[in-house]
């Protein structure tokens, strides 16, 4: 028979239903915690909820390049842990079919899976975060500018009221301007200029707001002696502050992830030292990344078959702790790089090289029909504590 013959496609509707449901829930709880701070920005700062939608679609490669390996995993855990208990692995076996048959299917998709984390990783992931980090300071600046209405007191900034007499929707050049600025509590000032213009700054995330031919208005702090002052001037910035929400999503934002694939090449060439070491862990890291799903398949098979009491909850947690594993070992692996302890090219491959082995010793001695004694002490022990709980309801 063919790759995806009767019984094979019975093990893919297995898989597949956990797996979609896997990636549902993880993706979910990844975003969840970005969810409230850009819900705020609808709610509280008036952000267009069209924004915040390209905001989240810009996230989903770094969460995706997480949540595909691990809901696979979960797939596959939980399919062949449904079959094992329902003894349709040994009724496989009896006809004739092998497990390294039955993993066929598994691995095929695997790869598909694979391919899919290799073009987020590689190519999706730096390209999203460019664009959040871009589409960060669309919002930002939209609401410095489109948000400022003439003949209104706008409060939008923290520490700032702003008034403009007129405001040019084609240039954006605020006529009239009067500003109370309270950021400095001890100092407080008023500042009049006859116009203004927002001046963005994209690399630092900042808009300046630059005034012309105008008067600052100060109340200084000498403890005894009160003082006031008048500076007159022909041009001065005012910092606009975009608001910390913003500012913190943006800030958390890692350069070496933001380049593409060419362009860690390129500084690759060109740096040393640890900066090289830091580009060459962001290269490796990208290309690693891509077999997840197929190393954590060939360990979730055996592991699937050994775990098969565990039920759904076991599954949950069986697959969180692989994963887990996996997690830390691969950042074990970029501090080793970045430190320069160990070669970047080889430290990053280790993680995947470990579990490949681990998954083929595990596929072959589960094959054997051998068992793992670690499965079952965890059942012995979780058997002897539902029956101390049911001798306590009796009582």
């Amino acid at each position: 028979m063919g790759l995806f013959a009767a019984r094979h496609r019975y093990i893919l509707r297995e898989i597949l239903a956990p797996f979609a449901l896997g990636l549902a829930i993880f993706t979910f709880i990844l975003l969840m915690g970005r969810l409230l701070r850009l819900v705020e920005l609808v709610l509280n700062k008036g952000v267009p909820l069209i924004d915040i939608i390209k905001l989240f679609v810009f996230l989903l490669p770094s969460f995706l390049v997480l949540t595909l390996p691990l809901a696979f995993l979960l797939g596959v855990l939980l399919g062949f842990g449904r079959l094992s208990t329902d003894s349709e692995i040994i009724a496989l076996k009896s006809s004739g079919i092998s497990l390294y048959d039955m993993s066929k299917p598994v691995l095929a998709l695997s790869l598909v899976v694979s391919l899919a984390t290799g073009v987020l990783s590689v190519w999706a992931h730096p390209h999203g975060k460019r664009a959040f980090k871009e589409q960060v300071f669309h919002i930002a600046h939209n609401r410095a500018t489109i948000g400022i209405e003439p003949r209104v007191f706008n409060d939008e900034f923290d520490g700032l009221v702003l008034y403009a007499n007129d405001v040019e929707d084609n240039s954006g050049l605020l006529k009239g301007l009067f500003i109370s600025d309270q950021r400095m509590a001890q100092e407080p000032s008023i500042i009049i200029a006859d116009q203004g213009r927002a001046i963005p700054d994209p690399d630092k995330l900042t808009l300046n707001l630059r005034l012309r031919d105008g008067t600052i208005h100060r109340q200084l702090d000498r403890k005894k002696d009160e003082a006031y002052q008048i500076i007159d001037f022909d041009s001065y910035d005012v910092q606009l502050d975009l608001g910390s929400q913003l500012r913190d999503i943006s800030e958390r934002r890692v350069k070496e992830s933001e380049l593409s694939f060419s362009e860690l090449q390129s500084l690759i060439s060109e740096s040393e030292g640890t900066q090289r070491n830091a580009y060459l862990v962001e290269h490796h890291q990208r290309l690693a990344l891509a077999p997840a799903a197929t190393l954590l398949a060939i360990i979730g098979i055996p592991l699937g078959i050994q775990s098969r009491r565990s039920g759904r909850g076991g599954g949950f947690a069986l697959a969180l702790m692989v994963f887990l594993a996996y997690y830390l070992l691969f950042s074990f692996a970029q501090a080793l790089g970045a430190e320069g302890i160990m070669p970047p090219w080889l430290v990053m491959w280790l993680p995947n090289i470990a579990f490949l082995i681990s998954g083929i010793w595990l596929l072959h001695f589960t094959a054997q029909e051998k068992k793992m004694t670690a499965f079952e002490r965890f059942d012995e022990w979780k058997r002897r504590q539902l029956q101390r709980i049911r001798r306590r309801r009796l009582d």
